[in-house]
């Protein structure tokens, strides 16, 4: 890049323009200096300098900033209590994952976390061992076993696991808007720290794409579905608070992930069993059903760790 070239401009900007710039970016930081609070200020002023470079380097014109504030306009007219569509532009935008695993340092072995989605709910119902979380939603059952242990290997009894998940659909429970309740609930590890019930085999479905982040993928050609995934949120005194998914190896969309959730280490086997075939508790399923295996380390608890 010559000397007289801007940020990204291919030396088209003159260095008198680059100087006019530069001394604008000056006067917004340096209006930030006197915040009180340090790290208000440290973010603030960050972002300036990343706005800033970002409308330099791509040379922002007054009409494309025009439409970036009408879709931000659009994405906030949207959200209401039941939706955030700026989640979800956030999640497409990859900062949701960023901002995950920058506040999940990685600690040995401890299993990665993943962005937290939409459809929590805090008052899913208690299951036991052995108990079945799909609640009438439909779908092929699918068995799953594992056990909650420490950075040290010690099993982690009492373990609290909130686990949820979409139905065969491509819908959960809150979204059909009846009360149902279905596809989720919680339970908690034994004494060696093992946990096992029934749920269902995981199936793609898309993000809310009716509104303006859907519009904004279909610009660029990209797919709004989610690949395969079960739910989990792992809470234990003394030890960082877990939230995660698991993924159904195999599935084509675990490259093309459109909330880029996927890491390898979570992506399991799901092991498919014919109709009629000896299940781990027994019970008699009618048709296929599927298991999988998912062994849960949880770091210590040092302040940081997974937020919703």
């Amino acid at each position: 890049m010559s000397g007289d070239a801007g940020v990204g401009d291919g030396g088209s900007v003159s260095r008198e323009q680059r100087r006019r710039e530069e001394e604008l970016t000056a006067t917004v930081l340096a209006s930030f200096d006197e915040a009180p609070d340090a790290r208000t200020r440290e973010i603030l002023q960050a972002l300036v300098r990343h706005a800033h470079a970002f409308v330099r380097e791509v040379r922002l014109t007054e009409a494309e900033w025009d439409a970036a504030i009408a879709f931000l306009t659009a994405v906030g007219h949207i959200t209401d209590e039941r939706r955030q569509e700026f989640v979800l532009l956030s999640d497409v935008l990859g900062v949701s994952m960023m901002t995950v695993a920058v506040n999940n340092e990685a600690r040995g072995d401890a299993t990665e976390s993943t962005v937290f989605g939409p459809f929590f709910t805090a008052d899913a119902p208690r299951i036991e061992h052995g108990g079945d979380i799909a609640g009438g939603a439909p779908g092929e059952p699918c068995w799953v076993e594992g056990r909650v242990t420490d950075l040290e290997g010690r099993p982690v009894a009492g373990a609290r696991l909130e686990v949820w998940e979409a139905d065969e659909d491509g819908l959960y429970d809150v979204q059909y808007g009846d009360e149902r309740v279905a596809g989720r609930a919680h339970l908690f590890t034994d004494d060696l720290g093992e946990y096992r019930f029934w749920g269902l085999t995981p199936t793609p479905y898309p993000i809310p794409d009716d509104g303006p982040v859907g519009a904004l993928l279909r610009s660029v050609g990209r797919s709004p579905l989610r690949a395969s995934h079960l739910h989990f949120m792992v809470t234990a005194p003394g030890l960082r608070t877990l939230i995660t998914h698991i993924f159904v190896r195999g599935d084509e969309l675990l490259a093309s992930d459109s909330v880029f959730g996927v890491k390898e280490s979570l992506v399991m086997d799901f092991v498919q069993h014919a109709a009629g075939s000896t299940t781990p508790d027994g019970r008699s399923v009618e048709g296929t059903w599927s298991s999988t295996r998912f062994d849960i380390v949880l770091a210590p608890d040092d302040g940081g760790g997974s937020r919703r």
